[in-house]
């Protein structure tokens, strides 16, 4: 993500948004919105994956981590998947991970998952533009940066306790 960073009060502020998306559906749709120059916000970088089902919830918790704003995944509808079940595999971890998210304190609308055809290039505009607005009103989320472990202590056995004789 960019290292750009913007205050909550700020006018400039824009949502960050990764996207996955499905190869042979969302990210088709994505390509078919901008062949057919239909307009959108352009806050979304989109992550091509070969179905839906390959996410694994650490990518959406790492890019809200490293300041995604919010998380959209763009999957084949039901029934039409390539790999047969991929999408209803990332039904159920989208499941899990809303409840993961919410017991975090991260609200509901920072991640959706969407099933967008390869000709919905109209719906991929929709989605993109209603998200971008639903992440204005929540506003930027700012997580705690990541703990960094100082030069010194990376690699001292010492430091966590563990000597010639072991764990103490």
């Amino acid at each position: 993500m960019s290292e750009d960073v913007y205050s909550q009060d700020s006018q400039d502020w824009e949502p960050r948004i990764v996207a996955f998306f499905c190869n042979w559906c969302t990210y088709t749709a994505s390509d078919l919105a901008g062949v057919s120059r239909m307009t959108y916000a352009p806050n979304t970088r989109v992550i091509r994956v070969m179905c839906s089902g390959r996410i694994d919830p650490q990518f959406v918790l790492t890019a809200l981590r490293q300041g995604a704003d919010g998380v959209l995944i763009g999957g084949c509808h039901p029934g039409d998947c390539h790999y047969q079940e991929g999408n209803y595999k990332c039904l159920r971890r989208f499941t899990m991970l809303k409840r993961y998210l919410a017991a975090m304190g991260i609200e509901d609308g920072r991640i959706r998952l969407e099933w967008i055809a390869a000709s919905e290039g109209d719906k991929v505009q929709r989605v993109t533009n209603d998200m971008v607005k639903q992440l204005k009103e929540l506003g930027p989320l700012n997580l705690d940066p990541i703990p960094q472990p100082d030069a010194g202590e990376a690699g001292d056995a010492e430091a966590v306790g563990v000597g010639a004789e072991g764990v103490s």
